[in-house]
């Protein structure tokens, strides 16, 4: 039984990674169309995300959209799931349902509402027409880090600020929010990931002016595969996974999957 088990897995790992591998070789291709295996190996290609104003511009829209949109839906959901949690309120379910609403609705109906929304405003083709509707989308994620994070601190701690003389906010400024800096730091990097990958709402609120990476890569690919797109992917993955490996070392990534704490 332990054999079955161990290949089940070994088959999942190799069905995961094989793609990934086959893209970083193709990345190396040494010839400007896509030839796998590959007859001659270069790194021109990463050298061209650098070098090409067109593959720059998008990168540094995708890093300002991501690292924008993050803070913003840590702005965002830090008070909600404060306030929820604190006060409680009689509406505090219909509170945080409306807060994760964004995130279970299809993409597609989020990046309609948000183009009828700048439309009717005048406000049409800005990077920050896509920063706020990125942060609304994925303020979900920072709210159920922060939540759950909010849940695991021990009420005594905030009993004994309040007994030595803490107002509310002392106690939130010196107890609570230093306790929660792995939680929100979970949901960000969380945030950011999901807004780099993300490609409807970006294109349908602002794709023809902002062009984020996943909008280029998509634009490309009209002219047939090249070794370019598969180096953009592979820094992207990297870039995903360094994240991902943040989450993990603040050990977030196993609660913001659904674990408890006898889980982990």
């Amino acid at each position: 039984m332990r054999s079955v088990r161990i290949a089940v897995v070994g088959f999942v790992v190799v069905f995961l990674t094989a793609p990934l591998l086959v893209v970083t070789v193709a990345s190396f291709n040494g010839q400007r169309y896509l030839d796998f295996p590959i007859e001659s190996y270069s790194t021109e290609w990463y050298t061209e995300l650098l070098t090409d104003s067109q593959w720059r511009n998008a990168v540094d829209n995708s890093l300002t959209i991501g690292l924008a949109s993050a803070t913003l839906a840590v702005l965002i959901a830090l008070p909600l799931a404060y306030g929820v949690h604190t006060y409680r309120p009689r509406l505090a379910p219909v509170l945080m349902g409306l807060g994760v609403l964004p995130f279970m609705l299809p993409p597609v109906i989020s990046a309609v509402g948000a183009l009828v929304f700048w439309n009717r405003l005048g406000h049409i083709g800005r990077i920050e027409n896509v920063i706020i509707a990125h942060a609304v989308f994925f303020s979900s994620v920072p709210l159920v880090t922060i939540s759950l994070g909010l849940q695991a601190i021990d009420p005594a701690m905030g009993e004994a600020a309040t007994t030595l003389g803490a107002v509310p906010r002392q106690r939130f400024r010196t107890v609570t929010l230093p306790l929660l800096v792995p939680s929100i730091v979970t949901g960000f990097v969380a945030a950011f990931v999901l807004s780099l990958n993300e490609y409807i709402i970006a294109f349908m609120v602002a794709g023809f002016t902002v062009e984020t990476l996943p909008i280029k890569i998509f634009n490309s690919l009209r002219y047939g595969f090249t070794p370019t797109i598969a180096a953009v992917s592979v820094v992207f993955t990297l870039l995903s996974l360094t994240a991902l490996t943040v989450v993990a070392r603040l050990g977030g990534l196993a609660r913001l999957l659904g674990a408890g704490p006898d889980d982990r």
